[in-house]
């Protein structure tokens, strides 16, 4: 193995995890101040979110490195990063908004998450429904199936913990995959060929409501996972025109739901105030379990999601271009529409990927709702789709 593939993510099993902590870091005094001067800096302009730049959030370099190693890390052997210690107990709500989406501009593009085309979401139990059409699980106290957010890096900054549960899940993809060409070398092609997944309603509205993807890419030097039942299951069962999955697909998503909540590949961590939980989305899954609140609203659990795309990501297969819009090593990319996008956010994402250095050409769909049809069509009639 080449120095820089031993310097990429590596397959690893819970045990592993739980005997080397070099994912975990802690910030110091210095970069914690230099946070804390950067939030007094910020609210003294009182700018909107996306109307920032890195010079309204004026971190000292020495916080900048802290954030560059944690992002880093998630690119390497863990392809997860746990940075701990930031003052959230000194800050209301807006301020942990505020300094969080500040220390954002640092660390690569913010995406959109949902239906409401938010960039900020606020993941704690708003009385939602996780698995119905439509249903997604930030903003409901439901355990979670295993599965990935659609970006480069998820960030989690936890405000505030649950009275009991909501033990977050991880698992490496790249693990995953190692067993099944163990067991079932027969799944792999079956793994790499399409999918149908529902968008859950989060798509543009010139996107068809579900989307083609394999749950193991193609890259020939990069690995890359994707997969969530949920949404897999919502597509067969609310668009009756897509293929039915075939009986080597359901042994394949069975044998992942038979790998993935196993002691041998399960990492569990909790989450404690002021910790940022950042995870690779292309080489580990994750979920978590149920939790019960605290009655009192000033308690209750409260985690801000934020979706990145970074500078240092890793090459997609060609194949995914229709999900993420770009696949090139780097790019901004990733996240979901909505129906909400504003001028705001797209002045913001421009200007902040030039701010990183990134790649970045403005969104277009890769397929629109008539070639989906027609590709479906076609498939239907039995001929070779082009």
């Amino acid at each position: 193995m080449t120095a820089i593939a031993q310097n990429r993510p590596q397959p690893w099993k819970a045990e592993q995890v739980r005997q080397d902590d070099s994912w975990i870091l802690r910030l110091t005094a210095e970069e914690v101040d230099g946070v804390r001067a950067a939030l007094a800096h910020a609210k003294q302009l009182d700018k909107p979110l996306l109307a920032m730049e890195q010079a309204d959030f004026p971190l000292p370099e020495v916080s900048r490195r802290a954030l560059q190693a944690a992002i880093d890390m998630t690119q390497q052997r863990w392809g997860l990063c746990l940075l701990k210690g930031f003052p959230v107990d000194e800050w209301t709500e807006e301020e942990t908004r505020l300094a969080y989406w500040g220390m954002s501009l640092y660390m690569g593009v913010g995406r959109t998450q949902n239906r409401a085309s938010q960039f900020i979401n606020d993941v704690r139990d708003a009385g939602g429904e996780y698995k119905v059409k439509g249903g997604r699980g930030y903003n409901t106290n439901a355990g979670l199936d295993f599965h990935q957010d659609s970006c480069d890096v998820v960030a989690l900054l936890c405000r505030r913990t649950a009275k009991s549960g909501g033990t977050s899940k991880v698992v490496s993809s790249l693990a995953l995959r190692d067993e099944i060409q163990k067991r079932r070398p027969d799944l792999i092609p079956v793994l790499q060929s399409p999918f149908f997944h529902s968008y859950q309603g989060t798509q543009d509205p010139t996107q068809p409501p579900y989307y083609r993807l394999s749950i193991f890419g193609t890259h020939p030097e990069y690995f890359a996972a994707r997969t969530n039942r949920k949404n897999t299951v919502a597509a067969q069962r609310d668009f009756p025109e897509i293929p039915r999955l075939t009986e080597a697909q359901i042994e394949a998503l069975d044998l992942l739901d038979e790998l993935m909540p196993s002691d041998e590949f399960c990492y569990s961590m909790e989450l404690e105030r002021g910790d940022l939980q950042l995870l690779n989305n292309y080489v580990t899954l994750h979920s978590r379990t149920p939790f019960e609140d605290y009655e009192d609203p000033d308690l209750k659990r409260h985690l801000l999601r934020l979706w990145l795309a970074i500078p240092g990501s890793q090459p997609l297969p060609d194949s995914w271009v229709e999900y993420y819009g770009d696949v090139r090593a780097g790019s901004v990319r990733g996240g979901v529409r909505g129906s909400s996008i504003t001028e705001e956010f797209l002045a913001y994402e421009e200007r902040q990927a030039r701010a990183m250095s990134m790649p970045f050409e403005p969104w277009k769909p890769y397929i629109t709702k008539d070639e989906m049809d027609a590709y479906i069509a076609t498939t239907q009639s039995g001929a070779v789709p082009a």
